[in-house]
């Protein structure tokens, strides 16, 4: 059997869908798969059991990249076809059965709109097949030793990054003696363009910093935020990574709908600004604005969150 899983380019989106596919390949065991996905987040999929190939979708104008993974996909007889793009693509191969995304459902988070489409309640969770490579260069990038706290100051959008000195004191006192993880070594997180917003956490950070900016893929990501013992982070690709990579994730919420996005999972939790997502972006809001709609969560809002997403998963 053939399988073509059509996801995100997004990472976070990507990270989402993970569990829609485990459930597939758990349905159709030996099922051979090819995953077509933005080339950014493809490594994720480097160890997805019977991965033939990867197929990248770069976008093109006038959506040329759907006519090249059409002509890349077209000559296989396909058993399962799954679209999380909705695009026409599914409809223009020869395969036994579709699975097409369809228009979003008001109230619903990513994962439960994906459960829906194979009528799963719950849903099944995101999560993460790490190769053996990623592993070792995980435990070099990140030794045993002291506790970690993963810390990802940065998002693909400057209006929902909380500023870079709130998550350096954040990072200082959960890292502190009367923290969550005392004395713990900081790990700050971050694509390389990303640096300038991660810089104040390593430097306060001091002796105890980690310096992961740009430091591999997202696989080898993935496999140094397993070994993480806590994560906090905006809302963003790395901050799904981490939920599906199974340690307690704190995202942190402004202009974008925890509803839909916050992270998943029985160790995950978020905290938002005051101000809701509607009551921060309304009616004409720009998504493109180079501006902070942050400022309103306190450090104290978020060490708060911190400790009791801590609280309730060290009773578990």
């Amino acid at each position: 059997m053939r399988l073509l899983f059509i996801t995100a380019t997004r990472i976070g989106d990507a990270v989402l869908s993970t569990g829609l596919l485990a459930q597939l390949l758990a349905r159709h065991p030996g099922i051979r798969v090819t995953v077509a996905i933005g080339r950014l987040s493809a490594p994720l999929f480097q160890a997805v059991p019977g991965l033939e190939r990867l197929l990248p979708v770069d976008k093109q104008s006038y959506s040329r990249h759907w006519l090249k993974l059409w002509g890349a996909a077209a000559l296989t007889r396909w058993d399962i076809v799954v679209d999380l793009r909705g695009s026409a693509t599914a409809y223009l191969l020869w395969t036994g059965q579709r699975i097409v995304i369809g228009k979003r459902r008001p109230g619903r988070h990513r994962v439960e709109e994906l459960g829906d489409l194979l009528d799963l309640s719950p849903p099944p969770g995101p999560r993460v097949w790490l190769s053996e490579a990623a592993r070792r260069r995980a435990a070099e990038l990140l030794p045993q030793g002291a506790p970690v706290l993963a810390v990802a100051p940065a998002a693909n959008w400057m209006g929902k990054q909380w500023p870079a000195e709130r998550f350096a004191e954040l990072a200082q006192r959960l890292s502190g003696p009367e923290g969550i993880l005392p004395n713990a070594r900081i790990a700050v997180f971050a694509a390389p363009h990303e640096r300038a917003q991660a810089a104040p956490v390593l430097a306060a950070a001091g002796d105890r910093g980690i310096d992961l900016i740009g430091s591999g893929d997202l696989l080898d990501v993935a496999a140094c935020l397993q070994r993480a013992d806590f994560f906090c982070g905006n809302d963003s690709g790395l901050m799904h990574l981490a939920a599906a990579s199974g340690i307690p994730t704190l995202g942190l919420f402004g202009p974008s709908p925890d509803a839909r996005y916050r992270p998943w999972g029985a160790k995950a939790g978020f905290v938002r600004t005051p101000e809701s997502f509607l009551e921060l972006t309304g009616d004409g809001f720009d998504f493109a604005a180079k501006a902070c709609f942050m400022e309103s969560l306190t450090v104290n809002a978020a060490e708060a969150g911190a400790r009791e997403l801590w609280a309730r998963v060290s009773k578990d």
